[in-house]
């Protein structure tokens, strides 16, 4: 056998190299998840908390029912910001809840700065258990820089509130903008083809108009009136101001701000919004003899609010052998199919419900919706498993969160119970449809559709041809029949006769209150007391609370927990040149949203889009 060539030997010779490094890179990604997996799970462990200290309640980005599903791979190379941060309500409730009674906990104090999007409504259900902690006898302190609206409602209920010398306190009241794509859309030659039915009937105005229309100015001012009273009287009695001095900081702000030589900290300490100005270091020395403790760099001795309710919080391995009251909650857009969390499924939320219904010792049902709804084919899916929970002699009741309308009205209608939070924004019973054609836009770039069909409506759900005037018709008569459906299962579940349900109906938009008079909804509470009524009506005087979630795998559990895990790092921030572009590129994104999440398999939706803001 003849010796290979130089250069057959060379070639191999390299080749074998290159398998060697392959091997020993493989082999150093392992090793490198191994230790990743190993420091989420055990060089994580938590240490030991202080025997004395305050308890932070230090939320970063929206506060949430439901967090969305994030995967763990692009929260490691992405960039964590206030914008898509999420934090479970739940978590900060129940670690006030714990801290109350906790002999350990001496205090609570409340850093706000990084905290987004929270809310009047959740904001509201925050303070029942603030209102405990604060009869405990332990003090409550509000922290920060420069207080945003939403910030400021919760840090009104401290006994101190602290701002920076140069911060302030932005007051500017509630509004409903949005996007109109109407003369966009016609110069893309974009035809989108909307049938609505209820005369206010506002979600299909973008695609139609340039403007909010006056009946829709004159609903949504409503609405929003009722809101920022809440606010401003909330805020009023909270700092002990006389009524109307919010409006009057707020409409009257230039003026105040001149007067003290634009110095906005001075104007809410004048004004009484906040009690003292710090410098952050002066904020810490004032805190470290409110907790009278401090850690090894000097700063005062305080527990993170998700790091506590985790240890505080039972471990559950399952559902126990006792009653229990099964809270299911439905967050986002209502879509077909199966969805993740932070989006509501039909097939996935009407599983989880059926679940319920069927698992030993569920007694109960409390619905947790926040939602302005969606597909109302995937929301029938949904209502009929609440039906059949009924049915099967299981009582269900409907917490409505910031926004239940439309679609997460229709959901909610069949319960034996719906609570409201005094700020939930309810009702829009309406339906539209929606189908977009693009025939004009491929037209200008040279492209045309043409073929033959075997009957009048072959190929007419195509989106590259004219709307077909039966197809036209038929989506006129099924959105007519849809609203009479809507209406007709509003009366049936409310005990109303579809002649009293109709003028309430329209599509019009509901405050709590007004919706507690109409009787859309039955009491005013929180989720709390949603679960005590739905404890009531099972006849249970002990019971366990079980929070149902979709089931995971041991390969999703594992993501879950490396997404939390990087999450919960902040290794790298969001550019000032990245935030700015996402902002100007938002009304494109609202659009392509807005029409990507039209999956109805009918093209029929219940949707409230202005009740977004209260979200």
């Amino acid at each position: 056998m003849s010796k290979p060539s130089l250069v057959r030997r060379f070639f191999s010779g390299i080749w074998r190299l290159l398998t060697r490094i392959r091997l020993a890179l493989s082999n150093i990604l392992f090793l490198a998840m191994i230790a990743f997996i190993y420091f989420i799970y055990v060089g994580g462990a938590p240490e030991p908390l202080p025997d004395k200290a305050a308890l932070l309640l230090n939320m970063t980005g929206t506060v949430v029912d439901q967090k969305s599903e994030v995967n763990p791979f692009q929260a490691l190379l992405g960039a964590p910001s206030r914008e898509n941060h999420e934090v479970l309500l739940r978590d900060i409730i129940e670690a006030i809840d714990y801290a109350a009674e906790d002999p350990a906990i001496n205090s609570l104090v409340m850093e706000l700065d990084s905290l987004g999007r929270l809310g009047i409504s959740k904001t509201q259900e925050i303070v029942d258990a603030l209102e405990n902690f604060r009869e405990s006898g332990k003090p409550i302190v509000a922290i920060g820089d420069y207080y945003t609206q939403d910030q400021y409602l919760l840090a009104s209920h401290a006994d101190t509130v602290i701002a920076h010398p140069l911060g302030g306190v932005a007051l500017e009241g509630y509004s409903s903008y949005h996007n109109y794509f109407r003369e966009a859309l016609k110069k893309i030659s974009v035809n989108v083809h909307v049938f609505r039915a209820g005369d206010h009937k506002s979600a299909v105005e973008p695609f139609m108009r340039d403007d909010m229309s006056p009946a829709e100015k004159e609903l949504t001012s409503r609405w929003l009136n009722n809101l920022w009273g809440q606010y401003s009287t909330i805020v009023e009695i909270q700092r002990g101001l006389k009524p109307g001095m919010v409006d009057s900081y707020v409409n009257n702000f230039a003026q105040l701000l001149q007067k003290q030589g634009g110095d906005a900290a001075e104007t809410a300490l004048q004004w009484g919004l906040v009690d003292k100005l710090l410098t952050r270091s002066e904020g810490n020395d004032y805190l470290v003899e409110v907790v009278g403790a401090n850690d090894d760099d000097g700063l005062y001795e305080a527990v993170v609010f998700e790091r506590y309710v985790a240890r505080k919080r039972p471990l559950s391995l399952g559902a126990s052998d006792g009653d229990r009251v099964a809270v299911i909650t439905a967050e986002g857009t209502i879509l077909p199919g199966e969805q993740p969390p932070g989006s509501i499924g039909g097939d996935s939320l009407a599983r989880l419900i059926r679940g319920a219904v069927e698992a030993d010792g569920v007694k109960a049902i409390v619905l947790r919706i926040n939602s302005g709804g969606g597909s109302m084919f995937a929301s029938e899916i949904i209502r009929e498993q609440v039906v059949y929970a009924r049915n099967m002699g299981l009582p269900v009741v409907v917490s409505m969160g910031a926004v239940a309308a439309s679609g997460g009205y229709y959901n909610a209608a069949d319960a034996d119970e719906i609570w409201a939070t005094p700020s939930t924004i309810t009702g829009s019973i309406g339906v539209f449809a929606a189908f977009p054609t693009f025939e004009k836009l491929l037209q200008r770039v040279g492209i045309y559709t043409d073929g033959v069909g075997t009957t009048d409506l072959a190929g007419s759900m195509r989106a590259d041809r004219p709307l077909n005037p039966q197809l036209e018709a038929a989506l006129t008569s099924g959105v007519a029949f849809a609203y009479k459906s809507f209406v007709q299962i509003v009366a049936q579940g409310r005990d109303m006769t579809v002649a009293e349900v109709d003028p309430l109906a329209q599509g019009r938009v509901w405050s709590a209150a007004d919706a507690l008079k109409a009787g859309l909804v039955d009491s005013l509470g929180s989720l709390d007391d949603a679960i005590a009524a739905a404890a009531a009506r099972a006849d249970l005087e002990t019971y366990e609370v079980q929070y149902v979630e979709i089931p995971l795998s041991p390969r999703d559990m594992l993501m879950k927990q490396l997404a939390n895990s990087v999450g919960s790092l902040h290794v790298l921030t969001q550019s000032a040149a990245s935030s700015a572009l996402s902002g100007l590129l938002g009304p494109m994104q609202e659009a392509a949203k807005e029409l990507g999440s039209m999956q109805d398999p009918g093209y029929l939706y219940m949707r409230c889009v202005s009740c977004s803001m209260a979200r």
